[in-house]
């Protein structure tokens, strides 16, 4: 970190214990913040467009890449969105699989973040293994929920980083009943200890930093959303997906390869706090009493209430996975035929981090024509902004350059950014030696 005393300018060249690479610049006068910016500077990975020309197959498989943490979420929103376009409807045995593999995801990712990369710093260290001498049986417990999400993935994907399992219409394989039965084991073991974690977590020191912002998550008619919905907010919208780019815009800035987006103009939250506030009725009565009994309101406009949210979905995938499997049955035909066809669809899942939307459209070989994604850290970008100016100012502009780094860095955490996801597009532009006759460059 740099601090230039004359400017009273701050950098911090490298964020730590996030997804990717980023940085975080700003410019301090008078007391307040003049100019902020989180600042991402990996390489545009441009998939959208290596996508152009590929198989409804290919894609499923390719948008696994994306991610390694997420790669179910990729591949959900992919096969939602082409299975829209080619008249396929999943059985209600497909769509209740699907649940359950989105399921370990949630549990992976949610339990690799709470533990991982942002316990340590409520509690005050510098990471996880550090945080570990003090709190071993805590990061075992998360560890063994890590790896029983993993587990859940491997039982229907083949592996648990960039599965195989997933086609249009359905699976490739059923698992047979007795890895289930296995399977269930774990899950009923897991389920208590993650009671076990909310409790935990709510019990951290967590600091208060409410603020106002609108909550974007999707909502389902009867579930907690997984993978369908429409599009609400704590605003009022309601939307189907297909219309996503009638309120939803994303532009470039210039000071990040990642996209921002705004709803309506406007920078929006998504993720598991949005979740949680949209659809804290969805949640079964018990969760919700033991939420009352630990003091943790939601609706929440703290922030850092994300990681009481995190575990919370925790023990809803659990309770989920064992909802679903109970009785199982391996389906006789895991997946439906899907002939080749032309058209447009869209398909939009909430991945871990947030609200996962693609669009596609395909020839009438099943090839893809053109392809759109809109991943949940995109969506945040501007609200991060808006969150390090607000809780910094809060957090007190005239502590030294550590404090106001580390606090920064604690609120970006909180957001559990995928950067690389969210490095997808950058807008080239060229100004030639005429155009800088006429135009100011530095415009």
């Amino acid at each position: 970190m740099s601090h230039d005393t004359r400017t009273g300018e701050i950098h911090v060249p490298i964020l730590a214990r996030v997804e990717g690479e980023g940085a975080l610049d700003i410019r301090i006068a008078a007391g307040r913040i003049e100019a902020l910016t989180l600042r991402i500077f990996e390489p545009p990975r441009l998939f959208e467009k290596l996508l152009e020309g590929r198989s409804t197959q290919d894609v499923i498989d390719s948008v696994a890449r994306i991610c390694g943490i997420c790669p179910v979420a990729y591949q959900m929103s992919a096969v939602a969105a082409i299975e829209s376009i080619l008249g396929v409807t999943p059985s209600p045995w497909v769509e209740a699989m699907r649940r359950v593999m989105y399921c370990g995801e949630w549990l992976q990712s949610h339990s690799l973040h709470i533990h991982l990369l942002a316990a340590p710093d409520f509690l005050g260290y510098e990471s996880a293994p550090a945080m570990a001498r003090d709190y071993p049986d805590e990061v075992r417990r998360g560890l063994r929920l890590q790896g029983l999400g993993n587990e859940i993935i491997r039982t229907f994907g083949g592996r648990s980083v960039h599965p195989v399992g997933i086609c249009p219409g359905g699976f490739f394989h059923a698992p047979d009943a007795a890895a289930i039965d296995a399977l269930r084991e774990h899950l009923a073991a897991g389920l208590e200890e993650a009671r076990e974690l909310i409790t935990w977590v709510a019990g951290l020191p967590l600091p208060e930093d409410d603020q106002d912002f609108v909550s974007v998550s999707l909502r389902h008619d009867h579930d907690y959303p997984i993978t369908a919905g429409r599009i609400v907010s704590d605003q009022g919208l309601d939307l189907d997906p297909a219309d996503f780019e009638q309120r939803f815009r994303e532009f470039q800035v210039p000071h990040s390869t990642a996209l921002h987006a705004q709803l309506d103009g406007h920078p929006y939250l998504v993720g598991p706090l949005a979740r949680l506030n949209n659809n804290l009725d969805r949640l079964p009565e018990e969760l919700r009493e033991l939420l009352d009994d630990l003091g943790v309101r939601f609706p929440s406009r703290n922030m850092f209430h994300s990681i009481v949210a995190r575990a919370v979905e925790m023990h809803v995938a659990l309770a989920e996975a064992l909802r679903l499997t109970e009785d199982y049955d391996p389906a006789a035909e895991p997946h439906a035929e899907a002939p080749a066809r032309a058209g447009v669809g869209v398909g939009c899942t909430e991945a871990p981090r947030g609200i996962l939307w693609h669009r596609y459209a395909l020839d009438d070989q099943a090839r893809v024509v053109e392809a759109r994604i809109v991943p949940p850290t995109s969506q945040n970008q501007a609200r991060m902004e808006e969150d390090l100016a607000a809780s910094l100012t809060r957090f007190g502009l005239e502590r030294d350059d550590d404090a106001l780094r580390l606090h920064g860095e604690m609120v970006i955490r909180n957001y559990d950014p995928c950067i690389s996801c969210a490095t997808h597009f950058l807008d080239f532009r060229v100004l030639r030696e005429n155009d800088l006759r006429e135009n100011d460059w530095r415009r």
